[in-house]
């Protein structure tokens, strides 16, 4: 999906910052609230009971809102109210409070949406490229009954996994993959650092990679053992058992090959970079 090469620096840099920054604006938001009121939001009715908990400024939010922001968890709500909270704050924005809210929750919308898009065509891809190991014209991008029904089937696959509960069971487990994917990631980019000669480096995808690895299988542990199996989700079960799988055959893998790149002799220079001078010394011994 890129044009060129050169793209891949701006556009995958450019998007982990976004990232960050998103995440800085969401515990930003979180911490500008009350803490009673943000347990408020983000927790039922006899859970929030069982807190012993008052709130404080949620009612007048609220009521500037238009909408009750009472028992509203899934996380969306807090921030939406946590950074209009925080630009009406602003000079002359305190009239505009709604609106703030209601363009967070918007952008949020967009945010799950493009999430959905993207895994959505991304499993097309996938798919056609299974299926056409067994059928050859499933290879074929331009073929319309290929690419319409797998389309379709990975709609519908979408629409029985929401099926099975409520945003707030399903949510996490996209949380849980989106991390296991980030660990995916930060293994194989340290094994080409090794790889490339630069293990003096290896530390700086290499640590960070290993508490991911320990946070989302921690997550995914809770998530099976909390939440799906006391509400028998046993599709989701499925699901968080196939991720834990392929991210520790991934995290074994790389970790062996850390071991048996650790070993080799150092040297910070790229196979290219070492034929090159090779090929240049060959050349001037011809000469002499």
């Amino acid at each position: 999906m890129l044009t060129n090469e050169r793209e891949i620096l701006p556009i995958g840099y450019g998007a982990m910052l976004t990232e960050g920054f998103i995440a800085m604006m969401a515990l930003i938001a979180a911490t500008a609230l009350h803490p009673d009121d943000y347990f408020a939001i983000n927790s039922t009715v006899e859970s929030f009971k069982a807190l012993g908990l008052q709130v404080h400024e949620l009612p007048a939010l609220s009521a500037m809102v238009g909408e009750d922001l009472m028992h509203r968890p899934g996380g969306a709500v807090s921030l939406a109210v946590g950074m209009a909270h925080i630009f009406s704050k602003l000079p002359n924005m305190d009239h505009l409070l709604g609106y703030w809210y209601h363009f967070c929750i918007m952008f949020e919308a967009l945010f799950i949406m493009t999430l959905i898009d993207a895994g959505t065509r991304v499993g097309r891809y996938l798919l056609q490229e299974l299926l056409g190991h067994f059928h050859p014209k499933f290879n074929d991008q331009h073929w319309a009954p290929g690419v319409y029904g797998c389309a379709a089937l990975i709609c519908i696959l979408w629409g029985y996994l929401v099926l099975q509960g409520n945003i707030g069971i399903i949510w996490p487990l996209f949380g849980v993959s989106n991390q296991l994917l980030g660990t995916m990631t930060l293994a194989v980019s340290t094994t080409v650092i090794m790889r490339l000669g630069r293990k003096r480096y290896a530390w700086v995808t290499g640590i960070p990679c290993i508490l991911m690895a320990i946070v989302a299988i921690a997550a995914d542990f809770e998530n099976v053992f909390n939440s799906y199996i006391p509400a028998g989700k046993w599709i989701l079960v499925a699901f968080s058992a196939a991720m834990f799988l392929m991210i520790l055959i991934v995290l074994v893998e790389a970790v062996r090959s850390w071991i048996r790149l650790s070993s080799m002799p150092q040297d910070y220079r790229t196979q290219a970079e070492i034929e090159a001078e090779s090929l240049v010394k060959y050349g001037k011994e011809v000469k002499a």
